[in-house]
């Protein structure tokens, strides 16, 4: 029989070479080849002596007909059941990523122990701590008396066949993924190759005894899962679990999900007891709000099904480099170069030389682009020293051509606003009319960003006079006028 032939492997992406080479020219990373040996990878005893087996005929349907919805197990946590859809479909696999010590295995052992005080049977499989390590976690959050059934193994045969004996359980929790193995393959633990096969094994027996499996994954330092690509595509679900290390609040957003939304949030906060479920994260992101200060502006979102308000900071601020810094943090950052942009050819404010700062307080993480105006008006706050009314929410995308367009879910926006004590909004002017808005809140439209720009503008006070010590820029004492041209509308 001829020896197999060395592939190498790319441990990033899993494009296999004949031959090692430093670059990998499917991804472009550096000295991410490693040298793993082909053949034996998904074998199985059904082929036999004669080779290939001859195919089966299989039932084609037709797209009519009743499919019943899938059924659901809730997992005891409010908010890892919204993320979910509703719960756990029994027999789906979920891949949970996030940071080194966000809290992933926190997560985990409550939702185990929730389940099994539920009388399910729940099973929590580690392979980089011990079972004593454990252990005294769940005494800390109060779940020593879960009857959790623990284990520390990495062998992916013998964590089946254990498995496999007495009742199906309804949640196993592998923690993680990348430090399991199977006898299937010859490379470490680890490597691309060992963890799509021991992906496979384990999705293979969730699927054919309906237990929910739940994979932990590492990720990179850019924050991608490690491991092959290949792993997010055949499990059912794939969430992110992010947060500040500063900040007590994590963030649970599912990235893919076959049986629910992904465009659901889940809100905790980190406790000295473990994580705890934030049912208005709106008031806990606005709990230490600096009022009447320049450079802030509450924007309303959406996450979801869910609105979220939230602060937006920004500091504006003469810079002394040849490249002024651009600094965002929780917002796309071609995003704020676009709005800069908009602000300097339509609004006629001058930034070229000043360093911009923007923030999301509280840790929140914003994707849509109904922030565009809420950020310009922070923007334009910081520069002309214009405090923003405290009782006041913006939400609005801003065009290219400096139009503010609406966006959806106009009224959940205002009778969230309404509902925290908020008394007027600025929105787009295309959203007044919408049904179902909140009654109480006075209505503030913009139809061109140019207009708010001017109105900020309008309300700029003198800074503080700087010291004759200070270098002087013409824009210390009072950047109000300078800063902006006469253009209105």
């Amino acid at each position: 029989m001829a020896r197999p032939a060395p592939s190498f492997i790319c441990q990033t992406c899993g494009a296999a070479y004949n031959r090692w080479q430093g670059k990998c020219d499917a991804c472009g990373e550096w000295n991410t080849l490693v040298e793993e040996t082909a053949g034996g990878v998904g074998t199985s005893p059904a082929t036999g002596r004669g080779g290939r087996r001859k195919g089966r005929l299989i039932a084609l349907e037709s797209l009519s007909g009743e499919s019943p919805e899938a059924p659901r197990l809730a997992s005891g946590m409010a908010e890892l059941d919204r993320v979910t859809g509703g719960g756990f479909v029994p027999g789906s696999v979920i891949l949970v990523g996030g940071d080194p010590g966000i809290g992933k295995s926190t997560l985990l052992t409550q939702a185990a122990s929730l389940m099994a005080r539920a009388g399910h049977r729940s099973v929590y499989i580690s392979g980089e701590e011990a079972v004593a390590q454990v252990r005294l976690r769940a005494s800390r959050l109060g779940l020593s008396d879960a009857k959790v059934q623990l284990a520390a193994e990495t062998s992916v045969e013998d964590i089946v066949a254990t498995l496999s004996q007495g009742e199906v359980p309804r949640l196993v929790v592998i923690d993680s993924i990348q430090t399991m193995w199977t006898d299937m393959v010859e490379s470490a633990p680890g490597t691309v190759t060992q963890v799509r096969a021991s992906a496979q094994a384990l999705i293979r027996f969730a699927k054919k005894t309906g237990a929910t499996l739940i994979l932990v994954g590492h990720v990179t330092k850019d924050g991608q899962i490690a491991g092959p690509r290949v792993v997010e595509h055949m499990v059912d679900a794939v969430m992110s679990f992010e947060g500040e290390g500063s900040q007590q609040f994590r963030i649970l957003r599912a990235v893919k999900n076959r049986f629910g939304p992904t465009d659901e949030i889940g809100v905790f906060e980190m406790t000295g007891e473990g994580l705890r479920e934030v049912a208005n994260p709106s008031e806990l992101f606005l709990s230490e709000r600096d009022l009447g200060s320049p450079g802030t502006a509450v924007f309303a979102g959406i996450e979801g099904t869910r609105p979220v308000l939230v602060e937006l900071q920004a500091l504006v601020a003469p810079s002394a480099l040849g490249t002024p810094r651009r600094a965002v943090v929780g917002w796309e950052q071609s995003r704020l170069a676009m709005v800069l942009a908009v602000l300097e050819a339509h609004c006629g404010v001058r930034l070229a030389g000043h360093d911009v700062y923007l923030n999301v307080a509280g840790g929140l993480r914003i994707q849509e682009p109904a922030a565009d105006l809420a950020a310009a008006a922070a923007l334009v706050s910081s520069l002309a020293n214009a405090p923003l009314p405290p009782d006041a929410v913006f939400f609005g995308e801003v065009s290219l051509s400096g139009a503010v367009r609406p966006v959806a879910q106009t009224a959940a926006r205002l009778k969230e606003a309404q509902k925290l004590g908020f008394a007027r909004a600025v929105l787009p002017e295309a959203a007044r009319g919408e049904p179902g808005g909140a009654s109480g809140l006075s209505l503030a439209t913009v139809g061109a960003l140019s207009s708010l720009v001017a109105d900020i503008a309008a309300q700029g006070r003198p800074r503080p006079v700087r010291g004759p010590a200070d270098d002087d820029d013409g824009g210390g004492k009072n950047a109000t006028p300078s800063q902006f041209r006469n253009r209105r509308g």
